[in-house]
Parts: structure tokens; sequence; C-alpha cells
């Protein structure tokens, strides 16, 4: 079963980070499948940097959703925090690969309309434990991922 890593991002304004892709309709939250062996933060750091330019620790895991598409996945959605200016920029500045067409930033209350609702109720279902300070810890063998 192949396991999807995304990266909830906000910006100073608590506008969420949204990438647009050839792949999928609507906009999604950066993010991927793992590879073979790829630790998930990991797999969520590598699609995240590569999708925005952004590199971040995402060490906390703040929902998780289990599909029935197939092949069946389960998707992961880990916290990557509230951007600073610097890191703001560094999304506009960054040139992401042919299969992201844009990098959007959306206020919560947009988010059903520019994503499909799959990734929206994921989505949401991750703020609301953002908001209410709930998250799982990424541990490694029992001990907390670096």
């Amino acid at each position: 079963m192949p396991h999807h890593h995304h990266a909830l991002v906000l910006n100073r304004d608590g506008a969420v980070l949204l990438i647009a892709t050839t792949r999928t309709p609507g906009l999604t939250l950066p993010g991927g499948p793992a590879e073979t062996d790829e630790l998930p933060h990991h797999a969520a750091r590598r699609h995240t940097e590569t999708q925005t330019g952004l590199v971040l620790p995402l060490l906390r895991i703040l929902a998780t959703d289990h599909t029935d598409t197939h092949p069946q996945a389960l998707h992961l959605v880990h916290w990557g925090g509230r951007l600073n200016p610097a890191q703001e920029s560094t999304t506009a500045r960054h040139r992401p690969p042919h299969t992201v067409t844009g990098v959007h930033w959306v206020h919560h209350t947009r988010l059903a309309d520019a994503m499909h609702p799959d990734h929206h109720r994921r989505t949401a279902h991750a703020l609301d434990a953002l908001t209410r300070g709930t998250h799982l810890p990424l541990l490694l063998r029992g001990t907390p991922a670096e």
C-alpha cells in the first residue's frame, strides 16, 4: 500500500499553501508518495521542497487518511508551520517541476471551492487538529524523528 505525505503550511495571514498539478483536479497540499524504504518525513520534505522550494522539518502529523482509491493508499498530513516573510518569498521565486502548474495561497474559507472534495476533507481535519493543538509525533523505532 503506497503512503502519500503532504505538508500543511500556513502564511502569516493564515492562508493555506496549495499547488496545482497536471495529475490532480483542483488544488492540493504539497506532497506525494514515498519511495521504497523512504522515511515518512523525508518523503514529505522532498516533495514539499521540489514543489515549493521550502525546506521544512515536517515532524508532526495532523491527520491520517486511508483511501479506497485503486490502489488503496494511506495519506499523512504533516505540519509544516507558519511561514515568515523570507520563507514566503521562497515560494514566489521557486521554479517547480513542469508537473506543478501553480503555487497558491488560499484562505481556509475558500478551500472547499479550490480543492477536490477528498483533498478538502483531509485538509479540513488537519486544520481542525491544528486549531485544537492535537498532533501525532512522528516516531522512528519509538524515538521522535529528527
